[in-house]
């Protein structure tokens, strides 16, 4: 029977054998991926993806199993946030291009009145969300998508802005009250109009 290292165990390892830092890559670049791809758009991501773990191998003496007790990927998510700060004119970019463009609801196909209009709706409240989130704070917005599309904990999102729990809570709070405010006004029950 054998068991399989923990991420911490595999960082240590790789310290001596370098080639054991692989496992880490196998674990967790799939999820890092998602997450960068989801901020930065899926081009930029390759190379943000191959920046995060060349950082990660890079710092991995500096690896903190206390810091990042449920493995290594806030850790990651951390360095790859870090990165995208790099990016973040970029970032910006792509949330304010979001706001002047029609949502991807798949293939066309005929659908009745209603449908389209459903359609328009659902456009306006994402442009409205993409323009929220392009004039949020770094640290809100930062915050949320880790929560949001990271699935982290606020204790694994801590460890990776590296502040403390009631900093990210007050985060999340803040940027859910604005992406809120956002959607409010443009659903057709709070429609305030142009």
């Amino acid at each position: 029977m054998t068991t399989e290292l923990s991420d911490a165990a595999l960082i240590e390892k790789s310290l001596g054998a370098p080639e054991m830092f692989t496992e880490v890559f196998a674990r967790h670049a799939d999820q890092v991926h998602r997450y960068l791809s989801r901020r930065a758009g899926p081009d930029t991501a390759e190379d943000l993806v191959s920046d995060t773990f060349l950082t990660a191998f890079e710092l991995r003496h500096r690896f903190s199993a206390e810091r990042s007790p449920t493995g290594a990927l806030p850790w990651l998510l951390g360095i790859a946030t870090t990165l995208l700060r790099g990016h973040g004119r970029a970032e910006a970019r792509r949330w304010k291009a979001l706001t002047h463009t029609p949502p991807d609801f798949g293939a066309a196909e005929p659908s009745p009145a209603d449908l389209v209009a459903e359609r328009v709706d659902a456009g306006a409240v994402v442009r409205s969300i993409a323009r929220t989130l392009s004039v949020m704070a770094d640290g809100d917005r930062d915050a949320l998508l880790l929560f949001a599309w990271a699935d982290l904990k606020y204790e694994e999102i801590a460890a990776t802005l590296e502040i403390p729990v009631g900093t990210v809570r007050s985060r999340i709070h803040r940027a859910r009250a604005q992406l809120r405010a956002a959607i409010t006004t443009t659903t057709p029950e709070g429609w305030s109009g142009r």
